[in-house]
């Protein structure tokens, strides 16, 4: 395995920096955020340390130079939008960029790409469906054509008032995963995955890496705490921010030690980049830098170097 962060805990630097950072502290790799360029208002969105749009050659050669002198090598290019909003010209951009960062992956020599299903969040699953159908045959189409493995992340994006009730992303689940699959067989449709969105809703996190581990294309290493006196007074039903914490891995409820067994059990050899969005580490750059040396640290206890 290599052990990597996701850039958007970086927002401030630029690709340059962000490796030199990693190399710094002592990362193998990262997942670096490709948002089209401009602001989102959403946290940890927005961001963009390689722009997807025009990418040329010329860019493809300066990121490769960059990453041999540093050392670093790139886990995925990832982009976290909504492509199935009930805005169907906001969804259809956000399709159009998927592909390309798919293409800017290909382009670079990397098979993995990281995003989200989407979701009307104001119907049900089956509701859903329809438009998930016509939505991502072609996607993964096309990334078959790239030879992009594309990695779908596990959390429910149902944080705020905005994403009330059903959340901003249909692959939450493994009964949801299995109905995906079946109706997209292919081998460039899995998962990147995150243990840390199960332990709050109260689900097994490792049984899925035994049950699913040929669609494990990426893995974040993200923690999280469970305020059971929180829950005890709003209930599961709440916003789930009202009852439960982010946190840096070794500091919630993840057993690391059961996660990372499973993963070698399963012969599991990709990436494992740190997600960082404790917000006892947002105040400022040499925070999140703490934070990703802290995470380093705990982390090499499961994933050593390997030099």
């Amino acid at each position: 395995m290599q052990l990597g962060f996701v850039t958007a805990i970086l927002p401030d630097y630029d690709l340059r920096q962000v490796f030199q950072a990693a190399a710094e502290i002592g990362y193998d790799c990262v997942e670096v955020m490709c948002w089209p360029q401009g602001k989102d208002a959403r946290r940890y969105a927005g961001i963009t340390h390689i722009s997807a749009e025009d990418f040329s050659d010329s860019d493809v050669t300066t990121i490769q130079q960059m990453a041999d002198e540093f050392g670093i090598s790139i886990s995925a290019l990832g982009y976290y939008p909504n492509p199935l909003t009930p805005d169907l010209e906001e969804a259809q951009k956000y399709v159009e960029h998927i592909q390309k960062v798919i293409a800017a992956a290909n382009k670079l020599g990397i098979n993995r790409m990281n995003t989200f299903i989407g979701r009307d969040w104001k119907k049900s699953v089956d509701e859903n469906w329809p438009r998930f159908l016509q939505t991502w045959p072609e996607i993964i189409k096309f990334a078959e054509q790239q030879q992009v493995r594309v990695g779908i992340e596990n959390c429910p994006m149902s944080f705020t008032e905005d994403e009330w009730p059903g959340g901003k992303n249909l692959a939450i689940s493994p009964a949801i995963w299995k109905r995906m699959y079946a109706d997209i067989p292919s081998d460039y449709f899995g998962l990147n995955y995150d243990p840390s969105h199960l332990v709050f809703m109260h689900m097994d996190y490792l049984a899925p890496i035994r049950d699913f581990a040929d669609r494990i294309f990426h893995v974040h290493a993200k923690d999280v705490r469970v305020d059971q006196h929180r829950l005890d007074q709003v209930g599961i039903l709440a916003h789930p921010l009202e009852y439960h914490t982010p946190k840096l891995p070794g500091l919630g409820q993840v057993e690391w030690g059961s996660f990372f067994s499973q993963l070698n059990e399963i012969g599991y050899q990709g990436p494992v980049c740190v997600e960082v969005e404790d917000r006892a580490y947002e105040d400022s750059t040499e925070s999140s830098l703490a934070a990703l040396r802290q995470c380093h640290t705990y982390l090499r206890n499961f994933i050593p170097e390997r030099k």
